[in-house]
């Protein structure tokens, strides 16, 4: 799911103790079983924090959804840039729960269970190493967690696998060049059924439990046994309601001009009750097909309910005379997912705006994700359940959320 094609994470840097006095033991190095606890975030753009910038939608002042500023995306150490250049690992992005864990944000805007080195890097949920300091996330994690006592790993992975990016472009430009008298859909389109043949999600699912039994030869190659550590697989979001729920008529253009959300009714439905069961199937079922004992799950699917793209329950800052995402409130009244933008509406010199963010949870999204990883956590008990809005408002600045 993935639109996106970039990322970068907050750099953590180890803090190493030696001895008081030269008659004193060695502290212990930080490493499997000892040290502060962290939880790293491996896989894709709805884990990275793509769009993470953005607190809900406004085409008359990209300012008022403004939350994190032009360095969103900037995680090297000296904070001026990214790591690697478009991984979109954004400030906001679910790693870091706080409340005594650290955490590291490895995973990339673009990726897919293995690493591609085009002309943008993609490193993959594998062991690559091209010895110029490309490195798989895998590879990445197995180094890390040599030195860290890593917790939990969590992982989202298989949407780009399933070309989340080119169905989504399909079915803007089938919405955008046919009438409504005559409507051309995209879950008919030849390139879009590929993707779920029932050989292509095998493919992919096995692809994806491949990728999850990486992580866990990462974590044993590190040191760790599988009772030191949990591995947590999330599943995908609905970032769109299906097309009853959609505020916008389907008349005119303005599903995509006002809303930035071009999908024919039939093709929302489809995208909800049928692509969307369709990856998260191949992701639950690659995590049961690693036979890895230390595996939770995070439902993701209806997280957002309410709040998605175009939603009639929610609307953009003009819409709802909203003055800003600090006002309060706004957290209730917006959008908690990015709109569809096309070169014409992203790319203008002064635009603030990526593609690669379209369709991707925003600031809110990745903050209430955030919160279901910390109820995931669970303290150091790791469990599994499913994430879902529990209220009104903001609790310590992210939305109310509970695990079910």
């Amino acid at each position: 799911m993935l639109t996106s094609r970039i990322a970068a994470v907050m750099s953590c840097l180890a803090v190493g103790f030696g001895g008081l006095l030269a008659v004193a033991p060695p502290a212990s190095a930080d490493g499997p079983g000892a040290g502060t606890p962290w939880v790293v975030t491996l896989g894709d753009s709805y884990i990275s924090g793509e769009a993470g910038r953005w607190a809900g939608s406004s085409n008359a002042s990209s300012s008022r959804a403004d939350a994190l500023g032009s360095t969103a995306y900037f995680d090297n150490a000296a904070g001026t840039g990214e790591t690697i250049p478009r991984c979109h690992r954004s400030r906001s992005a679910e790693a870091y729960v706080g409340g005594g864990v650290n955490g590291l944000n490895l995973a990339c805007s673009g990726a897919t269970t293995t690493t591609s080195n085009g002309a943008n890097f993609k490193p993959g949920l594998d062991f690559y190493d091209d010895g110029a300091g490309h490195l798989g996330q895998a590879k990445q994690l197995q180094q890390f967690a040599s030195s860290h006592r890593v917790g939990m790993v969590t992982v989202s992975i298989g949407g780009n696998d399933f070309k989340f990016a080119d169905v989504v472009q399909s079915c803007v430009v089938d919405f955008l060049t046919s009438p409504t008298w005559f409507k051309d859909y995209c879950y008919d389109d030849s390139s879009v059924k590929a993707n779920f043949t029932a050989a292509n999600v095998a493919s992919v699912r096995a692809r994806i439990s491949t990728a999850l039994r990486n992580v866990s030869t990462a974590m044993r190659s590190a040191g760790y046994s599988d009772a030191e550590w949990t591995l947590l697989v999330q599943t995908y979001p609905s970032p769109i309601p299906r097309g009853s729920g959609i505020r916008y008529s389907e008349s005119g253009y303005s599903r995509q001009s006002t809303g930035g959300c071009g999908f024919w009714n039939r093709d929302a439905d489809w995208a909800n009750d049928t692509a969307l069961p369709a990856i998260n199937a191949a992701v639950t079922g690659a995590a049961a097909d690693s036979g890895l004992p230390n595996v939770r799950t995070l439902d993701l699917s209806a997280a957002f309910n309410g709040r998605r793209l175009c939603e009639s329950t929610v609307g953009l800052y003009e819409e709802k005379g909203i003055a800003s995402w600090q006002t309060p409130g706004a957290v209730d009244r917006t959008e908690w997912v990015n709109q569809i933008r096309t070169v014409s509406t992203c790319c203008g010199s002064a635009s603030p705006y990526y593609i690669q963010e379209s369709l991707h949870p925003n600031y809110w999204a990745q903050l209430a994700t955030r919160s279901c990883v910390r109820q995931a956590w669970n303290a150091g008990s790791p469990r599994s359940g499913a994430c879902r809005i529990a209220g009104a408002g903001l609790v310590n600045g992210e939305p109310v959320m509970s695990l079910s």
